[in-house]
Formats: structure tokens, C-alpha cells, sequence
């Protein structure tokens, strides 16, 4: 499906980039790239070596060999990072003495912005009531909110962000699922976002890259690692043996089990039902079953 006319280009490259602590290789040649216009999930267990990528990504590690490169370029080289890249690594580093709006302020002052960008960010996360308000009285969620409206100052194209939906409730996610969506699919913007909470993952990105032990294990859209979500359809029937040939007629594949289940892929739950019914069968299940995308991140990292 088409969601927009921006060219498609790799705003981000990660380039067979390596990079060990002591005896430890934390990313071992891992290569992907993320193209304006999309959200890509980096997904991966607890030490996988995502953080580090991102570190690497944004000039905070030197990599021991590999590339990694935002629109071509390091990060360091950048004239002007903040209206390129907008990173949230960690929602803990404000002074909590200070508003939220002066924190914001102080960013662009550094930046060179005007300070009138400080409160437009704040209204863009949701948070303009309380930007007279001491970050000390945040809570988690709130924090998150602040970190990405720092990452909103610049207006950059690129964002980078690990894990913005810790601490936000389920209306949080909510919104800052079509918040990024809206990022990438209505301004263009290449969308990189490193999380653990799969389930929201597949409900955000286009794309997921998945790393195990450092090493990149699987790649792609996640259509094509979930096999587009469709999985097959369990259907449960006293009247199984005259519902299977029945349903292989209508175009689909009955694999049989007992106590009258069966599993029917090529065809959804409202075909499976118009079936039953011109034949007068009673259905007393019919559930979808998805290949998702924790059962795939289950399989590539931990070989369930």
C-alpha cells in the first residue's frame, strides 16, 4: 500500500558495524538501513547490542571497524545535528529543579533555535499544560513525553528512539503510535525505534530488524516476517469430516486434528463461515491465528 510520495531513500545506514568492550563483541557486523517515510522496529533481547548501535549511530561510541551514518554522514560531521536527528536514548537527564518549557529553552538556546520552538514541542507531545510545571514532579510517562519534544526541536527528518514507550499508559502508546506513524508516513521522516514491547512494536513499524548475541539475525517488512499477519484459522466442528473436503473445494489447505479441530489456511473466518452455513454445518469455533511478531522473535532468538 502506497502512504505517501516521498522518495525513498536511507536516511540511516548501519554498515557491517562492530564494536567490542574488553573481550566482549556487543555488535558484530551488523548492517541494515532505514528509509525516510518509514518506522523500523530494532528489536532484540535484553544485551543484544541495540543500545550500543544507537550509541554508535549517534557519535557517543567509536565503532571498532563498520559505519554508521545518518544521510550519509557521521553523526559528528553533521553542521547542525539537532535539525537532522532527533535522539531520546534515556528520559532521565533534565535537571528536576527546572520547567519543563525552560528545559526545552535552554536546549534551544544551544541550538541556536528560536525559543518559541520550546512550547510548539510541548504541544505536539500533549504536554502545553504543564510546561510551567517542575520536571521533579514528572512522572515516567511524562518524561518520555518531554524527552521526544526535545527530539521534536529541530524539526529534524531522522529520529532515533529507545524505548519512548516505557512509562506511558495504554492512552499514551496509543497516541505516540500515531504520533510516530504521522511522523513517518505524513512528513517523511525516517522513524528508527528500538524497543522491547513487542506487541506495540507490530502495531507501529513497517520494518523490523532483529539482533541476537550482536549479530543481525532477520530483517524486513514485518508483512514478510509475520507472513502478513494471517496466519491460519482454527475451526472446531462435531461435523468436521464433511466441513474439511467442503472447505479444500473453496480454495483452502485443512490440516485435521482431533476432537473435530481443524486448521485452515487460504481462507479467512467469513469464508470458513459461508461455507459451513451452505452446507448447514454448526461451528462451535472459529479463531484467528496470527503468525506475529513475538512468536517470529521467539523463534530467531531463543529457537522456540
Amino acid at each position: 500500500m502506497v502512504r505517501n510520495n516521498f522518495a525513498t531513500m536511507a536516511a540511516i545506514e548501519i554498515k557491517n558495524l562492530i564494536k567490542s568492550f574488553g573481550p566482549v563483541k556487543a555488535v558484530d557486523g551488523v548492517s541494515f538501513s532505514v528509509e525516510a517515510g518509514s518506522v523500523t522496529g530494532y528489536l532484540g533481547p535484553n544485551g543484544a547490542g541495540k543500545t550500543t548501535t544507537l550509541r554508535c549511530l549517534l557519535g557517543l561510541v567509536t565503532p571498532d571497524s563498520g559505519e554508521a551514518l545518518v544521510n550519509g554522514e557521521r553523526y559528528v560531521t553533521l553542521p547542525r545535528p539537532v535539525t537532522e536527528v532527533g535522539a531520546v536514548l534515556e528520559a532521565t537527564s533534565f535537571h528536576p529543579g527546572r520547567t519543563a518549557r525552560n528545559h526545552l529553552r535552554i536546549l534551544c538556546t544551544a541550538a541556536g533555535l528560536p525559543d518559541a520552538r520550546a512550547d510548539e514541542a510541548l504541544e505536539q507531545v500533549g504536554l502545553g499544560d504543564a510546561a510551567g510545571k517542575r520536571v521533579l514532579g514528572f512522572s515516567l510517562g511524562m518524561r518520555q513525553r518531554l524527552a521526544l519534544a526535545s527530539a521534536l526541536l529541530g524539526r529534524p527528518r531522522v529520529y532515533i528512539l529507545d524505548e519512548p514507550a516505557n512509562g506511558l499508559d495504554p492512552a499514551g502508546i496509543e497516541w505516540l503510535r500515531g504520533f510516530l506513524r504521522h511522523l513517518a508516513h505524513d512528513e517523511g521522516a525516517a522513524v528508527l525505534v528500538s524497543s522491547h514491547v513487542l506487541s506495540e512494536v507490530e502495531q507501529t513499524v513497517d520494518n523490523v530488524v532483529i539482533i541476537a548475541k550482536g549479530r543481525l539475525v532477520r530483517q524486513g517488512s514485518l508483512a514478510e516476517l509475520t507472513g502478513g499477519g494471517t496466519g491460519s484459522v482454527r475451526v472446531r466442528s462435531a461435523q468436521a469430516a464433511d466441513l474439511a473436503p467442503a472447505l479444500e473445494a473453496a480454495g483452502g489447505t485443512v490440516e485435521r486434528a482431533d476432537d473435530g479441530l481443524l486448521r485452515v489456511r487460504g481462507l479467512d473466518a467469513e469464508a470458513i463461515g459461508q461455507v459451513a452455513l451452505d452446507r448447514r454445518i454448526v461451528l462451535t469455533e472459529v479463531t484467528q491465528e496470527r503468525s506475529d511478531l513475538q512468536k517470529v522473535f521467539l523463534e530467531l532468538t531463543e529457537g522456540r
